[in-house]
This record gives C-alpha cells, sequence and structure tokens, in this order.
C-alpha cells in the first residue's frame, strides 16, 4: 500500500558545513549533539546568558569546540552555511534574515532529523488533539509490533531518535506550526491536519499564514502517500486542495464515501474498493468530548492506511485512557471534582474541554498572551460555568471580555495555589473545578507540562 522514495544522500551530508544551532531548548540541544557526531563546524545561540546555561552541556560544548554566542546576536553572519532554529524562534528575526538573504539555508531541527537519520514518517498537526493523537497513534503502532517511536512537539526531540532508527522505525511526529514553518524536503508517509482554529497570532498573525504553514506537513508529499484531514472543520479541509498526497477525510457529523466516520455509533472507515471496516463503538471510548471522538477517527484512520491491522486499532482504541494535562481526572475532594486540562493552551481547546465536563464547572484560566480573543471562550461558559478564576498576564483581557459579555464572576489571584483554593471555596458537591487555561504558560511556567502538575499538587494538599 505504502511506497516511499529513498532520500538524496547529498541532502544527508553536514559535514564540514558551518552551522548555528539558534535556540537551546530540548530539540536544539539534540540538534547540535547530532550535527557535532555527524562532523558539522557547529556554533549555538541563544538569548540567555551563559551562567544560565546548564553546566554539563557548558562542559560538553566546551569539549566540542562549539562556538557559543550566549546573551548575544551574531555580528557576522557570512560564515554560516545553515541556521537551525529551534521551534521557538522566529524566523523574522533580523539576524536570521540576513543569513538566509546572505545564502544560508534557514531549517529546524526536525529537518534536519528527516535528512540526516532514518525511519518512516507519520506528521500530526493541528490546532488543538495533536497530543492525544499522537499518544493515540503510537500506541496502535507499538500494539502491532511495529518498531516505533513518538517524537516531535510531544517532548522528545525527534533528532534524538532519528539517529538511531532503522528504515524500518516509524516516526509518529506531533508537528507544530513552529516546526513546521522550517521543513524543506520533508516527506512523510502520512500526514494529518486534525482542524484549524486561531492560535499563535502573534507569531503567524494572520489565519491565512497559520493554514498555509500547517500545510508544509503535506507539501511534499505525492499521491503515493495519504493526508488525513478533517471533513467537518470547512476551514481546515480547504487546505487540501493543495495537497498532492490521497486525501483521507474523517467526519463525526457526515457519512463519507471514502474515509473515517460515524455510522450507527461505530467508528467505520470505507476504503477506496468501497468497502467498510467496523471497529469499536463511540461509547467504548475512554476518552470524553466530541473533540476526541475526532481524534479516534483520525488516529484510526492515519493507522489504517498505513497498514495496521483493524482488530489491533479497534483494540487500541478501547483501551486508551488518554494523556496527562488534557480533561485529565486529579482528585475529588468533599464531593467537588478536579480535572486538569493544562494542554488547554487556546481558546478552542478549553472551549472543548467545558463542553467535555458533566455538570457544573468553576475553570481556572488565564496565562501567557498569545494574541488570542477570548469572546468565544466566554460565550461558551453557558449556564455551565458558574465561576471563572483567572491568573497569569491575561487575567485583565478575559475579565474584561467577560464583563462586556456580562458574565461577572470572575475572580483575580496570584497563583496557582489561590486558584485552587478559591475555586474549591466556591464550589459544590457535584461541581468539577477545571484547569484550562485557554492560554499558554510561558508568563508562569516552562511549559503546560508544569502548570498541570502545580494545579495537581495544589489539589494534593486540599486533600490532605
Amino acid at each position: 500500500m505504502l511506497k516511499k522514495s529513498k532520500k538524496d544522500d547529498k541532502a544527508k551530508s553536514v559535514k564540514g558545513k558551518k552551522i548555528l544551532v539558534v535556540g537551546l531548548g530540548r530539540s536544539g540541544i539534540a540538534a547540535a549533539k547530532a550535527l557535532v557526531g555527524m562532523g558539522a563546524k557547529v556554533s549555538v545561540q541563544d538569548s540567555e546568558s551563559a551562567d544560565k546555561v546548564d553546566p554539563e552541556l557548558m562542559e560538553y560544548l566546551r569539549s566540542k569546540k562549539v562556538k557559543c554566542l550566549f546573551g548575544e546576536e551574531p555580528k557576522d553572519t557570512s560564515e554560516y552555511d545553515m541556521l537551525v532554529l529551534s521551534p521557538g524562534v522566529p524566523t523574522d528575526l533580523p539576524f536570521v534574515k540576513e543569513a538566509e538573504e546572505g545564502g544560508a539555508e534557514i531549517v529546524g531541527e526536525l529537518e534536519i532529523a528527516y535528512r540526516c537519520g532514518h525511519g518512516k514518517y507519520v506528521a500530526i498537526t493541528g490546532t488543538n488533539g495533536k497530543t492525544t493523537t499522537t499518544t493515540l497513534v503510537g500506541e496502535i503502532f507499538k500494539n502491532s509490533g511495529r518498531k516505533t517511536e513518538v517524537v516531535g512537539n510531544i517532548g522528545v526531540a525527534v533528532i534524538s531518535k532519528a539517529m538511531e532508527a532503522t528504515d524500518d522505525t516509524w516516526m509518529i511526529t506531533e508537528t507544530s506550526s513552529f516546526q513546521l514553518e522550517t521543513v524543506r524536503t520533508f516527506r512523510p508517509v502520512v500526514s494529518a491536519i486534525l482542524n484549524l482554529t486561531p492560535d499563535h497570532m502573534n507569531r503567524h498573525h494572520t489565519m491565512e499564514n497559520y493554514g498555509r504553514v500547517k500545510s508544509n506537513v503535506f507539501m511534499n508529499q505525492e499521491k503515493s502517500d495519504y493526508v488525513v484531514i478533517n471533513f467537518d472543520d470547512k476551514v481546515c479541509f480547504a487546505l487540501a486542495r493543495n495537497s498532492n498526497a490521497t486525501i483521507v477525510p474523517f467526519s463525526r457529523l457526515e457519512q463519507l464515501k471514502f474515509g473515517a466516520y460515524v455510522h450507527n455509533d461505530k467508528i467505520v472507515i470505507r476504503d477506496g474498493d468501497g468497502k467498510v471496516t467496523e471497529f469499536c463503538g463511540t461509547e467504548e471510548l475512554q476518552i470524553p468530548g466530541s473533540h476526541n471522538l475526532e481524534n479516534a477517527l483520525a488516529a484510526a484512520a492515519i493507522a489504517f492506511f498505513a497498514g495496521v491491522e483493524p482488530d489491533v486499532i479497534t483494540k487500541t482504541l478501547k483501551e486508551f485512557k488518554g494523556v496527562e494535562h488534557r480533561i485529565e481526572p486529579c482528585g475529588e475532594v468533599d464531593g467537588v471534582k478536579f480535572v486538569n486540562d493544562s494542554k488547554g493552551t487556546n481558546p478552542d481547546a478549553a472551549i472543548k474541554a467545558i463542553q467535555a465536563i458533566r455538570g457544573d464547572v468553576i475553570i481556572i484560566a488565564g496565562g501567557y498572551d498569545k494574541g488570542s480573543k477570548y469572546d468565544d471562550f466566554v460565550g461558551a461558559f453557558g449556564s455551565k460555568v458558574k465561576y471563572a478564576v483567572l491568573l497569569g498576564k491575561t487575567a485583565v483581557k478575559i475579565k474584561e471580555t467577560a464583563e462586556r459579555m456580562g458574565f461577572t464572576h470572575t475572580i483575580i489571584v496570584k497563583d496557582m495555589e489561590d486558584c485552587v483554593n478559591e475555586a474549591f471555596r466556591l464550589a459544590k458537591p457535584g461541581d468539577t473545578v477545571l484547569l484550562s487555561p485557554a492560554c499558554a504558560s510561558w508568563d508562569m511556567y516552562p511549559n503546560f507540562e508544569e502548570r498541570g502538575k502545580d494545579f495537581k499538587a495544589c489539589v494534593k494538599k486540599l486533600e490532605k
């Protein structure tokens, strides 16, 4: 069913090239080490000062004679053949543009991993649901007996596994818009775009730009490859018109002539020959909410068209319990339930979390401002959300939006412990305290995982 052309050996070679790795987060460190190992002449740059760099990393860089630019930008970019940008680094920084104009290639760690490593790629993107779907697809592939690595935006640098992989390894890859900005030759066997709603507008500025970047996931695919895409999200589905891959729609609302959909409360797939294969019933899924039904449909389609046996897909769909920090039950105190949805880093994700909860909700929201608007978020409160306990840089922005829309039950507090305590005070038995911030975490935490862990630790204190 699946064919993949051989990679150009010349594209793999970085030996002797002068390469600047920009940003020393998880992927930047992994890229720098891999490039050093392949014989490139590596320099690194980060906005942090040298005294904030991990001492072991600093010792490694010195031992490998890596030129380090900490707390400063390169004064002359003409010496570099290539810049490898970490996902958090904007592509329009002046020194990056200068390097590009001077002839340097601008790529990211995902592109380097694809060129220089091994494996067959499944690439999953979208505004929401990426982590859940990527994890679920990874479980399906592992259960099928295939050698599988789950990598990318999910928290494992792609290159750290690609260099160890074989040609038969399946690289199940969560890909963010930031990562997709810097792909050039990346060609997955199966790609997927789950949905498209406003996010990272401070970086992409317009929905058109955002969609264009997401479309990079399939820009190098051919007819023998597959792109799995949300038929119900018309803005998202319209992106597929620019794809050369075989388009596999999925829908929870429509009966399709080809693709994955719901029929008689069962997940089914109709293949190119018109044959319909049944999987599990929708009520057998252990992950709640209509958005998770969409994630399950996408995962089933990805695995099916990659050749995984239907019974393996069915079994995994029935057993999968979801991922940490995404609508994760994390305790009950005096009849009040607590749910950790720290992964809800934009308004649409938080809306889906609200919809997935049964009963009344006290929501904890707020955080780093990515340029989002919160009208739809507040509009989703309806009669379900009784109070909104707010923190972080967007607290005032959300409060003002809520009051403009007639929702006055808002409280601003200083930290997560105050949020949990105040939400618990406001709640009654049967209510759910939901952390679903609708914002990124970067104003108060290094990532959403740490925010979720803090929430759960505060809940544990209440239980004592």
